[in-house]
């Protein structure tokens, strides 16, 4: 072996501890990024490949209402061509009650047409085919719904006007692969019943979906493209397996963008991880580095031995990385199976890891870079007198983190795919950062100058400025990544509390929706509620002053935007908790167009003002209309709003229907809903509270993991504390023997080293815990419009687990300096 490469296994053997704290924040450097990286392309290969399965066709329309004119006939001529084979299914919510009418439940239905799916499999308990199952009369149903009903197999329910038998329980369907976020259970109706259910009216919330079978695979393209062209691009949707977004691609592109961002922000952290434990390294080293120097070695020879030995800490940590990245990427699957199709085929997307490796070793060697660069400045004369070496020069720290931004700016952009959240995202973690070493230089200023008088206390704080003890970097790292796992409890218990716990007392708790006009006299006097009954027209925002919405780039906006399908209301007034900040008065009575009030939270999508102009398509027919005024709410709460309303005599007679909220207390909730649902079959109940509390528990659930990422930049931190105490060990056995030669007991140092920890603690806790009551203040304010509550007591607790968790670490790093006694420490001691 050579003689360079047994000189570094020397090296890496005496400071093992050292080392193996160096490896580990290289690891956690790798994990994560790796990790998710393969995760994501495993996902998004397992969904190419299941993609047509996932869809149960080879083109998908989706319309809300039936397809227009144009469109049919192309549909039909290449039916008649023998190029295509149609099926189609219309989805919707309705309540179904039991025989006796003393239970009911909002259920999504799904009346399929024979030939569905086209691919992929329905699975059912029974194990039979679907459609021998499910003919006229009978329905076929989840498991939850039947439990949530006290049902059985063979026994009968009132599905609208109609009795359906449930003939069996399904498991699966190829296109519905994410149920999670479903207002009801599924419920299989046969078409041939959807006229005797008799829920299908004018205005109801009913999605018609296409489904396309292409006999030739090849010409797939193009007879998509004759649909697209066909349709009205404004009202209906035409995607190929290829292009559509699944239920669950939808919301693990959004679930991934966000632990992405937590990804980023532990490779950041664990960086500074490793740039403080090879700086700590290297002062370990600073009596090798001097003799090297005194006996001939050149900076170049020594800055080449430590590369090396970088690069032997990088392999290991790049290997550790791996198997733990891999075994993180599993973690994940199992995390979110509920959101996985069934029989999702995941593998290890190779080409996913090597990018998340590349890029972690680039990161890895930016942070080595300072600490390597630092070795030319140690002179052997300051290393001899035990003098304190010269601090970097400015510049290289300047040009440092002008790199680094400039790197996480690259990985931000490349991974979100957005140059203007890749530059949001770069500010945030950026100003985190920038925001966690002013306040952490300045706390700890004015602790060095804090008079102390208690002696324990005294030597504590002595010691956070003992050379190499690296308290800022390991303050600064503690308090960002605890800044973000507090925010993230934070908000959730916002949004708990605000949307469930602080659920408003006379805040409407029941919706009725899909009101027929004529129905309204009747449905009042059955409700026995004073109410009121609001009309929905829905529609399309097709231009704004003349200029078309881009509908496909404003659906790919992960914010609200004007890509979706609208609900326009008219009315004269204004709501109770509405009032006008621009225009004056709602409508303008001298005006003779057609006028518009908008809600001042659609301005967040588009920049919009009064005297502007807005299209809308209502059903594909046109309507412009002028903005004569913006409104604003002046509560947040649960009642009903509109972000277009319209003056009556504009939208009276256009394709509508009405719907209304009541606050019911939850006794009445059922028998209410019953009642209602049992004399007008076609109208659905939501209870607001319920969906609510489903919300909150998948939140919880996807919080939880995100929150499982970010603990490991706290990790990154208590090992850069660890490396601390091991850099500065020498000073550590020196203080402790000087306590002990003075007559100090071992309870005395003890103390010392466990106040020296909880004040980091202390300083790291209180500072992120400040910094994420700023962050959870900004978010609920601004971006949910919520109240904002502290929950001071819920912090103490996770303050205090904090202090434990750091005192107990430093500690327990420190165990070795504790045990040490003087009589061996003075002889090991060169004499004079």
């Amino acid at each position: 072996m050579s003689h360079k490469w047994t000189f570094i296994i020397r090296q890496l053997g005496r400071s093992s501890k050292l080392a193996g704290v160096c490896v580990l924040c290289m690891a956690l450097s790798l994990m994560t990024l790796t990790a998710l990286s393969g995760f994501g392309a495993s996902v998004n290969q397992a969904l190419r490949d299941d993609a047509r399965t996932l869809h149960a066709a080879d083109i998908i329309i989706r319309s809300y209402d039936k397809i227009t004119p144009g469109l049919k006939q192309a549909i039909d001529k290449q039916i008649a061509l023998g190029a295509v084979q149609l099926t189609r299914y219309l989805a919707f919510y309705s309540v179904i009650r039991t025989m006796d009418d003393r239970h009911s439940l909002l259920a999504a239905l799904k009346v399929v047409e024979p030939g569905y799916p086209f691919y992929g499999k329905v699975r059912l308990a029974s194990k039979r085919d679907f459609h021998e199952v499910l003919a006229p009369g009978q329905a076929i149903a989840e498991q939850t719904l039947l439990d949530r009903l006290g049902l059985r197999v063979g026994d009968k329910i009132h599905v609208g006007y109609a009795v359906l038998k449930i003939a069996d329980v399904v498991l699966s369907e190829p296109d519905r692969p994410l149920n999670v976020f479903a207002l009801g259970p599924r419920l299989f109706v046969d078409a041939s019943d959807l006229e005797s259910l008799g829920l299908t009216q004018s205005g109801s919330r009913i999605r018609h979906v296409y489904l396309l079978k292409v006999l030739n695979p090849d010409r797939l393209d193009e007879l998509a493209g004759q649909f697209k062209k066909a349709a009205q691009s404004d009202q209906e949707s035409v995607d190929t397996y290829k292009t559509a977004r699944s239920g669950v691609k939808r919301l693990l592109d959004n679930f991934i963008f966000f632990l992405r961002l937590v990804s980023i922000f532990v490779l950041v952290v664990a960086g500074i991880g490793i740039q403080g434990t090879l700086t700590a390294f290297l002062r370990e080293k600073e009596a090798t580095i001097a003799i090297m120097k005194t006996v001939g070695g050149t900076n170049r020879y020594i800055a080449w031995h430590f590369i090396r030995i970088a690069l032997v800490l990088t392999l290991a940590g790049t290997a550790l990385g791996l198997v733990a990245g891999y075994a993180v990427q599993r973690l994940l699957t199992l995390l979110l199976a509920a959101f996985l199709p069934p029989n999702l085929n995941m593998t290890i997307s190779w080409g996913g890891v090597l990018e998340g490796v590349g890029v972690g070793l680039g990161v890895v060697a930016l942070f080595t870079f300072l600490p390597l660069y630092r070795i030319r400045q140690m002179r052997p004369l300051l290393i001899f007198r035990r003098e304190r070496l010269p601090s970097a020069r400015r510049w290289s720290y300047y040009g440092f983190g002008l790199l680094l931004a400039l790197v996480v700016c690259a990985l931000m952009v490349w991974h979100m795919q957005d140059l203007r959240l890749g530059l949001y995202g770069t500010l945030v973690i950026g100003g985190l950062i920038a925001a966690a070493t002013l306040f952490t230089q300045l706390l700890l200023m004015a602790l060095k100058r804090w008079p102390i008088n208690h002696l324990a206390m005294r030597q504590a704080v002595r010691g956070l400025f003992r050379k190499g003890q690296a308290t800022c970097s390991v303050m600064v790292t503690l308090t960002v990544s605890l800044c973000v796992i507090y925010a993230i409890s934070l908000i959730e218990k916002n949004l708990d509390a605000d949307f469930i716990q602080s659920f408003p007392a006379d805040a409407p708790n029941l919706f009725f929706i899909d009101i027929q006009t004529s129905q309204k006299a009747a449905v009042a006097k059955a409700l026995d509620h004073q109410t009121t009954f609001y009309p929905i027209i829905r529609a399309r925002v097709a231009a704004i002053n003349g200029q078309p919405i881009q509908q496909q780039a404003e659906r790919r906006k992960r914010r609200d935007n004007l890509g979706r399908v609208f609900n326009l209301t008219y009315r004269q007034n204004l709501l109770a908790d509405e009032k006008i900040v621009q225009g004056g008065t709602l409508f303008d009575p001298q005006a003779t167009e057609t006028q518009v009030s908008v809600l001042d939270r659609v301005l967040e999508m588009h920049p919009m003002a009064v005297g502007d102009t807005i299209t809308f398509k209502i059903q594909g027919v046109p309507l412009k209309a002028r903005i004569s005024s913006i409104r604003t709410r002046t509560k947040k709460g649960f009642s009903p709003f509109f972000y277009f309303v319209f003056q009556e005599k504009t939208l009276q007679q256009a394709p509508q229907s009405l719907f209304t909220a009541l606050k019911v207390p939850a006794k009445e909730v059922g028998p209410l809903q019953s009642r209602i649902t049992a004399r007008f079959p076609n109208i659905s109940v939501i209870d607001l509270s319920a969906a609510l509390r489903i919300f909150t528990r998948l939140v919880q659930q996807l919080s939880n993991i995100i929150r499982l990422f970010t603990l490991l930049s706290v990790l990154a931190g208590l090992l850069i504390l660890i490396s601390a105490v091991f850099a500065t060990r020498d000073q550590r056995i020196l203080e402790s023997v000087y306590f002990k030669i003075l007559g100090a007991r071992k309870v005395f140092i003890y103390k010392v080293f466990t106040l020296e920890n909880i004040l980091i603690g202390v300083l790291s806790g209180s500072l992120g815990l400040s910094m994420a009551q700023l962050c959870t203040y900004y978010t609920t304010r601004f971006i949910f419009h919520i109240d904002y509550h502290p929950f001071w007591g819920a912090c103490l607790i996770m303050l205090a687990a904090t202090l434990m968790l750091i005192a107990v670490t430093g500690l327990a790093a420190s165990g070795a300096v504790l045990r040490k006694k003087p009589i061996v420490y003075l002889r090991e001691q060169p004499d004079g």
